[in-house]
Parts: C-alpha cells; structure tokens; sequence
C-alpha cells in the first residue's frame, strides 16, 4: 500500500509507532511524506528497510541519514506542482494520515503551520485518519483544515510541542553576504527567505536598517520573518495581492515562531500552489527572493540539492522564486553562497569549473540574476559566457581565482585577446 504522512509539522507520531508495532505482519509499504521533523518509527524498527520505504519530497537531515542508510529516495519537483502531482499524475493514496489541532466548534480539524499539498491527498486517498493534538498552533489560512464530514478515523495524538528548528546564529560570512543583499532592498519590498544562515542573516541586518513597509509572499515561514513582523517592518501595504497579509504555505522554527502565529490574522497558511507558482508569485512588486546554493560553475549553474550522487535536500521552491522574482516589476532575485567549505579538513571552493558529477542543477544558468558571496555580488542577466565567467571568478576566494582563470581560458570560455 501506499501511505502518505504529510509534511513537517503535520506527520503523524502516534499512528507512526502503533503501524512500526506491526512491522513483521507488513512487507513493501510506501511511505510518501515530507521534512521529517522526527525520527519515524517506521524506520528506526526496520534498520535493513524490508517493510517500510520513505519516498520525500523534501529531505529533513534525518531524511539525509535515512537516504544515506539506502531506506529512503528523494521525489523530484518544483514544489509548488506537487497539488496537482496528486490531482493529475499519482495513483490514489490508500491511506492519508495527519497531524491536526483538535477539532474546532464548526467541525474542521487546521493543518496548523503546515498547508502545502495536504486538501490535494485528502481529495485522493481512500482513507483519511486525523491524528489530534494540543501541541500545534492554530493558525490562519485558506483551504488548511479537514471537515470530519471527510475523516475517516480519528485519533488522539501524544500532545507534543511542535518540533523545533534550530536557528543558529549567523556566521561572519553569513552577515557578509547579507549585508549585499540587505543593501538592495527597499522599502516596500516582497519578500521571500529560503531556509538557511544567510538568508535568515538578510533579517537581522534588515532589523538594523531602516527599511520599511516590507511584504511577504513566501514557501517557508522563519523565524528571522516574525522578528522582522514583531519590530513593525513589515506591513504588506504596498503588496498588490493580500496587502496587509503575511502569506506562506509552510512554517518551522522556534516556539516563539509558533506562539505568534497562534489565531493571528496577520498570517495567512495557504496551500503550496499559491504560494509558489511563478505567474502568482510575480502578481506582487519588487519582489525579493533569497535562495542558498552549494555549488555554482563559472557558467552561473546553480547546484543547491545534491553532493554528487548523494541527494541532501531538495528543489524545494528555489527555481519557481527566482523566475516568479525576475517576472515581477521590479523584482530580484539573489542565489547566495559561501566562497568556501572544509571537507576532510582541506578547504575547497564552492565556485567551480566543472560541478561536481552527479549534482543536479537546480536553477539553470538561463534563469541566475544575482550570484553573492562574501567577496561581492554580481547580476549575470544579460551577460555573456566570458563575462560570466569573468564575473563569477571574482566572486570566489582570492586563493581560488588564478586556478579558475585558467581554467576558464584553457576551456574557453574566456577567448583570448577579449576584454571586459
């Protein structure tokens, strides 16, 4: 059979553990899910992967580990298509289960922080559990909730506080590259913040500017966008779709992030294909998309999702942003970077000839506007492959530029005799 545990905040704990407990009696079931926030005990009790099998849309690091360990594959997407993944292209789901607040006073059980596809499964499977808990916050939205009319069974859950993301503090290089960034918003702005140091950095130094009137129209709901919301910064009133409004499909954070969301009109949960799609996202002026990227070649390919063969997140909704971004009047769109990393304690540089074999492109060159690092920001639109390159190198770390420029020219894609 094929089971679908959701996304995030809405996996199911209770009913995880009572089917692991049945774990000799099964055999082949598939799991669909989606940023596992906890260990799933389907898993942990079957360590060689002969019962259960995780399919996600969205790696957590426990779904890395899980990839890692050969009991979990990875679901190619843009995630703001997945509605209609289920609605067009996948089989019915035999058996949807979900994580809710308890049941309201008008009969509907709220997806919490967490709308996403969950009303496209409901439509699509042939049975729906709801597992109930006190630990999630009521959040508004459109379209995120279930009506008992449409469940199935019900099932009192742990009451759990919702899991937590941690947000470490920013690096020295998270804060450099968002002071680039932070430079180049305005007031009024339309945000949207990736996961991630540096764009949750971008934030912070928008807290020590004096920017604003800023909107959001966002996948993901950070902690870095509530502080922002809490200092006044963000009005939404010169948004020209859900002024006043906070828009996002999707939240993860702190509990403070949670307790603000908690019945706030301010916030509205709406389903992933409103917030991602492109001609939606571009609907708004000027807006602001800051996306990370782990790899990026002198052509502008931008690597965010893999190492090689091994697959560490996911497409998420970077590339939608980016092209919803440069589609909007007066938009932006920025893929930021460290210069750097350490493996196996030699450093190593992010920007390269050639990516990595095996690692998927997630934004294609055709699309890149700002590349930033911690040594400058660049806008490769309408830049040829020469400048480009030209470009990009300048973006790397000084002990890494001569190399890159020579490569560059032995490959030629610098020509000889050109200059810039």
């Amino acid at each position: 059979m094929w089971l679908d545990y959701g996304v995030a905040l809405c996996q199911p704990d209770v009913f995880d553990t009572a089917l692991a407990a049945r774990r000799d009696a099964l055999e082949n079931v598939k799991i669909r899910s989606c940023l596992s926030m906890r260990p799933r005990a389907v898993l942990e009790t079957d360590p060689e992967g002969r019962h259960f099998h995780l399919f996600s849309w969205h790696f957590s690091g426990y779904d890395r580990r899980q990839h890692d360990a050969g009991r979990c594959n990875y679901l190619p997407l843009n995630l703001g298509e997945v509605p209609d993944y289920y609605r067009r292209f996948l089989d019915p789901v035999d058996v949807v289960i979900l994580k809710t607040c308890p049941m309201d006073e008008q009969g509907y059980f709220n997806f919490s922080a967490a709308n996403m596809w969950h009303r496209a499964v409901i439509e699509r499977a042939r049975l729906v559990v709801i597992e109930t808990t006190r630990g999630m916050p009521h959040v508004c939205g459109h379209e995120n909730a279930v009506h008992i009319s449409e469940v199935d069974y019900i099932i009192e859950g742990d009451h759990q506080p919702a899991a937590e993301l941690p947000n470490p503090p920013p690096s020295e290089v998270d804060r450099a590259v968002a002071r680039q960034i932070a430079a180049e918003i305005e007031d009024g702005a339309c945000l949207q913040i990736g996961i991630g140091g540096m764009p949750n950095a971008v934030c912070s130094l928008l807290l020590e500017s004096g920017v604003s009137n800023l909107g959001v129209h966002t996948e993901m709901l950070t902690d870095g966008i509530v502080d922002l919301y809490k200092a006044g910064r963000i009005s939404g009133s010169r948004k020209t779709v859900d002024p006043g409004k906070i828009v996002y499909t999707f939240a993860l954070g702190s509990s403070a992030l949670y307790a603000a969301l908690e019945r706030n009109p301010d916030f509205d949960c709406y389903p992933v294909d409103y917030t991602n799609l492109p001609h939606l996202i571009m609907r708004n002026d000027h807006v602001i998309s800051i996306n990370n990227t782990t790899q990026i070649d002198l052509q502008g390919q931008a690597a965010s999702e893999s190492d090689g063969h091994r697959h560490i997140s996911g497409t998420g909704g970077q590339l939608q942003f980016v092209r919803g971004a440069y589609a909007s009047r007066g938009g932006k769109s920025f893929i930021c970077l460290a210069s750097t990393y350490e493996k196996r304690g030699e450093r190593r540089s992010r920007i390269v000839l050639n990516l990595t074999p095996g690692n998927v492109v997630t934004t294609p060159r055709s699309d890149v506007m700002y590349v930033v690092t911690e040594y400058g920001l660049v806008n490769l639109k309408g830049k040829s492959v020469a400048e480009r390159a030209r470009a990009i190198i300048g973006l790397a770390h000084p002990d890494f530029r001569d190399g890159l420029e020579r490569q560059a020219y032995e490959h030629r894609l610098i020509p000889r005799g050109v200059t810039f």
